[in-house]
């Protein structure tokens, strides 16, 4: 950056001319920039999807219903290839749900929670984290056993209401992550 005055160079966020001593005045590409900035300061801390654990299992049970199918099958006058073909759309069932896990992301950076959903068309809501009021973890005695569980925000958004962002494994430590940003800010 140069000063208007005596065309010395400054770095690029003095206030006063390191020469003459006048004060700085941005051009408009200098501001524009420095707001684009600001925005990529927020910075990604955690990002955390659905857990994958029942797809897992999924795709083992589809494989093991696909080797009992074909074996099955084999035995009747279809073909083998019928067979194989039928037993291998079985693998849809857990690949459907796979899917629809891999549509929702759940990200925390400094100010906010983003939560992405969709596939085609993509929605993302913001939660500010000054907005917040409560972050409880819930989980089943299922979810206990294989830690993952819920985290439900309740946030204090004209539209109200809580958030539960739904089986993601070890919830405990995304929540008190969270609760942490919330702290940071308040100080």
């Amino acid at each position: 950056m140069y000063c208007k005055k005596c065309r010395n160079p400054n770095d690029d966020d003095a206030v006063y001319c390191k020469k003459c001593g006048s004060l700085m005045e941005f051009e408009d590409e200098t501001r524009v920039v420095r707001r684009e900035s600001a925005r990529s300061d927020r910075t990604e801390n955690y990002r955390i999807g659905p857990t994958l654990k029942f797809i897992i299992i999924g795709y083992i049970l589809a494989a093991l219903g696909a080797i009992v199918l074909v074996a099955v099958l084999a035995l009747t006058p279809l073909s083998i290839w019928i067979s194989v073909v039928i037993g291998l759309m079985l693998f849809l069932i857990p690949a459907y749900f796979h899917l629809r896990q891999r549509m929702v992301n759940y990200s925390l950076n400094d100010q906010c929670i983003e939560i992405d959903s969709g596939l085609i068309s993509r929605t993302t809501r913001n939660i500010p984290l000054t907005r917040i009021q409560d972050v409880t973890v819930s989980a089943g005695i299922l979810q206990r056993l294989l830690n993952f569980g819920n985290v439900v925000i309740d946030n204090a958004s004209e539209q109200g209401g809580k958030i539960v962002i739904r089986n993601i494994d070890s919830p405990r430590e995304y929540a008190d992550k969270l609760l942490r940003h919330m702290h940071r800010l308040e100080r």
